[in-house]
C-alpha cells in the first residue's frame, strides 16, 4: 500500500528557460536544469509549457526511445520528421512521435507575426528500440462536449491518439466555468492547469501554470472557475 500524496507545485517555481526565441517553464529536469529530486512523476520525464516566437523554433534534432505528446494551446507549430511526416500542429489537434531507435525532427512557429503557445510532454515507452512513428489526430468534436477526454492512451481508447506505454493515459479538459471533474484514481496523476484556474478538492486553488502530483490519492474533484480552464492529467499505473 502507498500513503496518499498531494504535491502542488506552483508554476512559478519551475525551471525556467529564457532567451529571445523562447520562453519555456519546465515542470521537471530539463536540458541545463537539473534537480536529483525532480527527475520524473511516475512515467512522466518532461512537461514543458513552451512559448516560441513568430519565425523560429526547434530546429532538427534527434530523440531516441520516447514518447512524446505535442499540446497546442494557442497559435500554430510546423512538425517535420525523417519518416517525412509534415503538418501544422493547432489547438485541439493530438499528436504523438514515438522516437523508437532514433527520429529526427524539427518543430518550428511557422507564423510570421504570432507567437505559439503548446506543451510537450514525454513518457517513457513499455518496450524499447521499436520502429519510429507518428499520428495525429483532431479530437475538438470531443472536447466540445465537455468532461476529460482521452487525448493519448496506451490502454484503445477510443478517439485518442495511439502511444507505446500500456500504462498510461493522458486526458484533457476545457473546463466550462463551475464546471467540475473527477481525477482519475490512478496510483500516479500528473494534473497541470494549462490555462485558466481551477480548485481542487482538498488542495484547493491552482492557478494557470500550476500542477498536482497526486500518488495512490483516490479520485478528488477538480472544479474550474468562473473563468474555466483547460487541464491536461496523466493517469499512470
Amino acid at each position: 500500500m502507498m500513503n496518499p500524496i498531494v504535491d502542488i507545485r506552483r508554476g512559478n517555481e519551475r525551471f525556467h528557460t529564457k532567451i529571445p526565441w523562447l520562453n519555456s517553464r519546465h515542470s521537471f529536469s530539463f536540458s541545463s536544469h537539473y534537480d536529483p529530486e525532480n527527475t520524473h512523476h511516475g512515467l512522466l520525464l518532461v512537461n514543458n509549457d513552451d512559448i516560441v516566437q513568430p519565425g523560429t523554433g526547434f530546429m532538427t534534432h534527434p530523440h531516441q526511445d520516447m514518447e512524446i505528446v505535442t499540446w497546442v494551446l494557442e497559435g500554430e507549430l510546423e512538425h517535420k520528421d525523417t519518416l517525412g511526416n509534415a503538418g501544422i500542429i493547432y489547438p485541439g489537434l493530438a499528436q504523438r512521435m514515438s522516437a523508437g531507435r532514433g527520429i529526427w525532427h524539427s518543430e518550428m512557429n511557422p507564423s510570421g507575426r504570432k507567437a505559439v503557445h503548446f506543451v510537450q510532454m514525454w513518457v517513457l515507452p513499455d518496450t524499447e528500440r521499436i520502429d519510429p512513428g507518428y499520428q495525429q489526430l483532431d479530437i475538438n468534436k470531443e472536447l466540445g462536449r465537455g468532461g476529460l477526454v482521452p487525448i493519448a492512451s496506451g490502454k484503445g481508447h477510443h478517439a485518442a491518439i495511439a502511444i507505446r506505454q500500456k500504462g498510461a493515459v493522458l486526458w484533457g479538459g476545457r473546463l466550462q466555468p463551475g464546471e467540475s471533474v473527477a481525477i482519475p484514481d490512478a496510483r500516479f496523476v500528473h494534473l497541470f492547469v494549462a490555462k485558466g484556474s481551477a480548485d481542487l478538492e482538498g488542495a484547493g486553488k491552482l492557478e494557470q501554470g500550476d500542477s498536482v502530483r497526486l500518488t495512490a490519492a483516490g479520485a478528488p474533484k477538480l472544479k474550474a472557475d468562473p473563468a474555466g480552464a483547460e487541464v491536461l492529467l496523466w493517469e499512470m499505473a
